[in-house]
């Protein structure tokens, strides 16, 4: 029987999850690792100056006190008596478009996953008031066998919006590519009760690349986004022109 792990960013009481879970229940054995609070923007960030305590939740899912990171490398590296054939992080509550990734700790669990050795997905539906989780979930049990037999590259995982509508009314799939935002909105100044500055970070900014062929552009028409994501950051085609350019000054 598959071991499927999951996890999220938005802790281990959100509906996407618990959607998640329980759409996949008769697709093998569903493990649930989650954080124990909302660590929405985590990214990749790993727990290293103190101890993590895992504890086991009424719903049966297992809470750790760490980052969606540190959930999924506990679960892999030493927390389950075996370990998992693949990683679904999500559902999100929100969409993770574009440069959404980079902060987003929905995708940095999946990415954990892949650097561990397993095929992971990232899913999230695409709204600031996210309804349709159901809809979410019927889209990645449609899609798990392909999934699973996709012969992805190792260093690659898939990153899917869904549309925040009705199953029915989803207008079909597309493979994309991240677009891109504005740059992000000024942080929002206050202060504290003793009158000392503290700052919010501000909103993120607009779709700036959000044509045809952009996750935007996909969720924008109606379309669950698919998106290959590398998850080896070199930027290759320099490597020689960086070569020749070192050459020079040697």
């Amino acid at each position: 029987m598959r071991r499927i792990l999951l996890s999220n960013d938005d802790g281990y009481l959100a509906q996407g999850l618990a959607t998640l879970a329980a759409a996949l229940a008769g697709s093998g054995e569903i493990i649930v690792v989650a954080p124990d609070r909302d660590r929405s923007a985590a990214s990749n960030s790993l727990t290293l100056t103190r101890p993590l305590r895992a504890t086991r939740a009424a719903n049966g899912f297992h809470v750790v006190d760490g980052t969606p990171t540190d959930c999924v490398h506990l679960a892999i590296t030493g927390l389950l008596d075996a370990e998992p054939d693949m990683v679904i992080s999500g559902i999100n509550h929100g969409a993770n478009l574009g440069d959404d990734v980079l902060y987003s700790g929905t995708v940095a669990a999946a990415m954990e996953g892949r650097h561990l050795g397993l095929p992971a997905v990232a899913v999230s539906l695409a709204s600031r008031t996210p309804t349709h989780f159901d809809a979410a979930g019927e889209v990645i049990c449609m899609l798990l066998p392909r999934f699973v037999n996709g012969g992805w590259p190792s260093d690659t995982i898939l990153n899917v919006n869904v549309p925040d509508r009705p199953f029915a009314e989803i207008a079909g799939f597309a493979i994309t590519r991240l677009g891109h935002r504005h740059k992000a909105e000024p942080v929002i100044a206050a202060a504290d009760p003793q009158g000392r500055p503290i700052y919010w970070v501000g909103p993120a900014g607009a779709a700036q690349d959000a044509g045809p062929g952009t996750d935007f552009h996909a969720i924008e028409n109606g379309l669950v986004s698919i998106t290959p994501i590398h998850t080896d950051l070199t930027r290759h085609s320099l490597i020689e022109p960086m070569r020749a350019w070192l050459a020079e000054w040697l």
